[in-house]
């Protein structure tokens, strides 16, 4: 892949990155005000109130994983770029099409390999 595409990728990534890890941080904010010390937060007068808070709070703690995950493959993505591997298949070696590295830059597979994975 060419330089000048490396860093385009790469920028694309770091952007991806610093906004993740804003998210997840917002949300862990949310998610302790909501918790454990019981500042920022009322006590629930019904247990459906009850049951909507501990619901609400699994749902953000759900989604704080799945952005880890992604926060997790862009950092390998940008590893890949130093080491000299991005955009090539993790699976297979092959290339990785441009198209889908503009839709996911830190896609580690071909659309083949991602495909046969899923099965």
């Amino acid at each position: 892949m060419k330089t000048a595409d490396l860093k385009i990728y790469k920028e694309k990534l770091l952007i991806l990155r610093a906004r993740l890890r804003g998210d997840v941080s917002a949300m862990e904010n949310a998610a302790l005000r909501k918790g454990g010390d019981g500042e920022g937060h009322s006590m629930p007068i019904h247990m459906a109130e009850l049951g909507s808070d501990n619901f609400e709070q699994e749902f953000t703690l759900s989604l704080m994983e799945t952005e880890g995950d992604t926060l997790a493959e862009i950092e390998n993505a940008l590893q890949r770029i130093e080491s000299g591997d991005y955009g090539k298949c993790d699976d297979c070696g092959g290339v990785i099409p441009k198209m889908r590295l503009n839709a996911l830059p830190f896609a580690p597979l071909c659309v083949k390999c991602a495909s046969a994975r899923e099965v």
